[in-house]
């Protein structure tokens, strides 16, 4: 069977904490879950990958194809660095396949900064987009929420909380299948005039675009976690700073407070025996490895993060959304609908 070049998803082998085996694993998992998954292209050191492949079953299989690379960006290298010493890295490599349409979208677990410039510098943005965001998936009663951006721009405009909300919704509602996705924008304050300078900008120019997204309008913390919104939207610095925080606290409550509290006496520990299928399914709801990875949207190509330590099961259902990206066609989605709300925020370009 031909692989289809512009089908393809190229898969960052090298870049993971847990090693290219568990990579392979992951992409082992992939096939078998997903009869209909796009062709992937593995890359790596070819002398690395190439026994792990054999071991795993995959030598042969009709969709699955060895790209070599000799270097690996480590997680603690500097970006400029990276991009300027390991040309030929498993990420700098799989970035280019993209750009030169052998791939459609690159999914990594590998350095996030490197990643981020990287894909940045080499697939540019998107017509009309001046940043690329990050967006994360994370739980929320009945559900989950987007998050956007969650890290890639920390200094953002009014303008640029608008096309986040834009390629929020997008996401949402092509590759999650939420038809109507309501966005919320992040601030400390429902009221009119209650958050600073950029978010009251923001909100204004949102309004304006209420028929390109389902706009709710501003939310607070508080509001995150319940059935309010679907996506929220919010400059990298405060996105970074909620997921991070967020990942914190589920870990800490779920591994140490919660387990501290209930060892304390033989009854809680009779009591949590009694309560466990309903623990094991809060923390299912709160792992994040169920959501796969978080997309660098608004590029002329697709970039899918994966955390770097994470298992076969979290890098499998990052090439599920990966897949998903392809079969939707986002950008072509997104482009259309950035060039409508551009009409609104810059109307001396009409």
């Amino acid at each position: 069977m031909e692989i289809q070049a512009k089908a393809c998803i190229a898969v960052d082998a090298m870049g993971a904490d847990k090693g290219p085996s568990e990579i392979v694993a992951a992409v082992r998992l992939a096939f078998d879950a997903f009869p209909d998954l796009s062709p992937i292209l593995l890359v790596g050191q070819e002398t690395v990958l190439k026994p792990i492949v054999e071991g795993a079953g995959l030598a042969s299989h009709p969709k699955l194809r060895i790209v070599h690379a000799s270097q690996i960006v480590d997680m603690d290298d500097k970006p400029l660095q990276a991009m300027k010493q390991k040309r030929d890295s498993s990420m700098a490599r799989s970035i280019e396949l993209v750009k030169d349409e052998e791939a459609a979208v690159v999914v990594s677990c590998g350095n996030t900064g490197t990643l981020m410039a990287s894909g940045t510098i080499r697939l540019r943005t998107m017509d009309g987009v001046e940043r690329p965001a990050l967006a994360t998936v994370m739980p929320r009663q009945k559900g989950h929420f987007v998050l956007i951006d969650a890290g890639a721009n920390p200094l953002a405009k009014a303008e640029h909380l608008v096309h986040n909300a834009v390629l929020g919704s997008d996401y949402c509602k092509h590759v999650l299948g939420n038809q109507s996705p309501r966005v919320g924008l992040m601030t400390i304050g429902t009221e009119e005039g209650k958050g600073n300078e950029t978010t009251n900008a923001a909100n204004e120019l949102l309004k304006k675009i209420s028929g390109i997204i389902n706009y709710h309008g501003p939310v607070e913390g508080f509001q995150l976690f319940e059935d309010v919104v679907d996506v929220v939207v919010c400059d990298g610095f405060t996105g970074n700073v909620i997921l991070k925080t967020c990942e914190s606290l589920f870990k800490c409550l779920f591994k140490d407070f919660l387990g501290d509290e209930i060892r304390r006496n033989p009854l809680r520990q009779f009591g949590y025996l009694c309560s466990k299928g309903a623990y094991d399914a809060i923390r299912t709801q709160l792992n994040p490895d169920r959501y796969g990875g978080a997309p660098l949207l608004g590029l002329k190509g697709n970039i899918l993060k994966a955390h770097g330590s994470s298992n076969r099961e979290a890098v499998m259902n990052a090439i599920r959304i990966a897949n998903e990206i392809i079969s939707k066609d986002l950008n072509s989605q997104i482009t259309g609908d950035i060039e409508k709300a551009n009409r609104f925020i810059f109307p001396e370009i009409n």
